[in-house]
């Protein structure tokens, strides 16, 4: 399973649309999540629709935290994501196989083997995560927080059963053509992944869209064309509830 994360704090100024980008990806077989990053106050209700967007056309989950609940954020999404993605997966064969729509809809003592089925499926299944950082001029306060999440993120990737590995970028990178840097390959080795942001330059513009792009190439090149997903049927509202005084927004 492929998978974008992007951690940013909305605001996209420059290139395509990150919501035609994050489309793109989705249609490539890659799942795009976003962690919309705040610090204190509320973040624009643009940049708050617009991460909403991002997630919905990814195929992915959205939600909107403080700088110290970025790491957990990131775990739960990646987690979500893939228990999401298989629950679908599991669903189609019933209703092919059995004619019900879901797991509930089986005799306990069936339903109890399909579930065992799909937890080991979630610790088993291969997953690479391409973490995708908005290094603007706003998200400079933000950047340890960053970083922390990543490294924490990876620790749990190795207590998988199965093979996991991360690679990093950061955006906007330092050429006027280049949206994007990779700061790390990917790796599952925590340890590979030190200071990374140290020598990053903060700039003020915000090119999302064509830095997604990138990183969909990045993915297509190291891991071969990967076949179009079907919709996880999305819904078509968005839900906010406030956890700790934060507004989180969720798209599943």
């Amino acid at each position: 399973m492929k998978q974008i994360l992007l951690i940013t704090d909305g605001g996209s100024n420059v290139g395509e649309s990150p919501i035609v980008a994050a489309a793109q990806a989705y249609a490539e077989g890659i799942t795009v999540n976003v962690a919309g990053v705040v610090d204190e106050g509320a973040i624009g209700e643009y940049g708050a629709a617009e991460i909403a967007e991002i997630a919905r056309a990814g195929g992915g989950i959205s939600q909107i935290v403080t700088s110290r609940q970025l790491s957990r954020t990131v775990q739960m999404m990646t987690r979500q994501t893939v228990a999401g993605t298989i629950r679908h997966a599991v669903n189609q064969e019933l209703r092919q196989l059995f004619g019900v729509d879901n797991v509930g809809a089986l005799a306990p003592p069936k339903r109890a083997e399909v579930v065992k089925v799909m937890e080991e499926m979630e610790e088993t299944m291969s997953l690479s995560i391409a973490l995708l950082i908005d290094a603007s001029a706003s998200m400079k306060p933000k950047l340890a927080a960053v970083e922390e999440a990543i490294r924490d993120l990876t620790l749990s990737l190795q207590a998988r059963t199965g093979s996991s590995q991360v690679s990093v970028f950061h955006f906007p990178g330092d050429a006027q053509h280049a949206y994007c840097v990779m700061d790390a390959g990917w790796t599952s080795n925590a340890s590979k992944i030190g200071s990374l942001f140290g020598r990053i330059r903060m700039r003020g513009t915000t090119p999302t869209g064509p830095a997604l792009l990138q990183v969909v190439d990045f993915i297509r090149e190291t891991c071969g064309r990967i076949s179009k997903t079907e919709p996880m049927e999305p819904s078509t509202q968005t839900t906010r509830v406030e956890s700790n005084g934060v507004r989180s927004d969720y798209v599943v």
